[in-house]
């Protein structure tokens, strides 16, 4: 699989099936991931996997706290703007027409966002954390290395969902991986093998053109 496949693959998997990743698998994705660029090479990324018993464990800690903790940072501006909120906006319509759900049945919109928790039964979840005194520079570096392992992902064949919705659990995280007290969680992703079965999955979010947000300065 060539890079632009890779890219054309991947996609926010929100249903997994119940099929394992061997751990091998899990490492040497991870270990390749880190050949990701980073200002001055800091290699800011320090990453958790979790997998087995010890992941039930931990989704029966997030299961017994559905209403959170309070983040170390938004995911989203306050009162966002367009075209942002827009873009937001008609993500989450999309998303919930394909399993059937209107905007007026907020029970069922909430259990969906619930399935965060679950990582949508994926076998393994990934943890993101990076030291907390590290700025944006050093965040944008982490976000290039969840890439190179969602890509890397869908060319062995498996699939991804990153997941900022962790932000709602920084200290049922920290706590559980025993995150050094300098790092704070950044996000999640849930890594397994989709299920080709469910309608959630064949969602494939909009993309607006490139006239929109690019120029081309100087060229023929």
């Amino acid at each position: 699989m060539n890079v632009s496949e890779a890219i054309e693959r991947r996609v926010s998997i929100r249903a997994f099936l119940d099929r394992p990743v061997a751990g091998e698998v899990v490492k040497d994705i991870l270990v390749r991931a880190a050949k990701a660029p980073s200002g001055g090479n800091l290699q800011p990324w320090r990453v958790y996997a979790l997998s087995g018993a010890p992941l039930a464990e931990f989704k029966a800690l997030v299961a017994a706290n559905p209403f959170g903790e309070t983040p170390e940072y938004d995911v989203y501006p306050p009162n966002l703007w367009d075209p942002f909120r827009t873009r937001r906006f008609q993500n989450g319509e999309d998303l919930y027409a394909t399993i059937g759900i209107p905007r007026e049945d907020k029970p069922a919109r909430l259990r969906q966002l619930a399935r965060n928790g679950e990582l949508f039964g994926a076998p393994v979840g990934l943890f993101f954390c990076l030291d907390r005194k590290l700025g944006p520079p050093q965040w944008a570096d982490l976000g290039m290395y969840m890439e190179n392992v969602m890509l890397l992902a869908a060319e062995r064949g498996l699939d991804t969902c990153a997941q900022e919705y962790w932000a709602r659990y920084p200290q049922t995280v920290t706590k559980f991986l025993k995150v050094p007290e300098d790092h704070m969680l950044f996000a999640g992703m849930a890594l397994g093998y989709r299920d080709p079965q469910a309608p959630i999955n064949g969602l494939v979010a909009a993309r607006d053109p490139f006239e929109t947000w690019g120029e081309l300065v100087g060229f023929d």
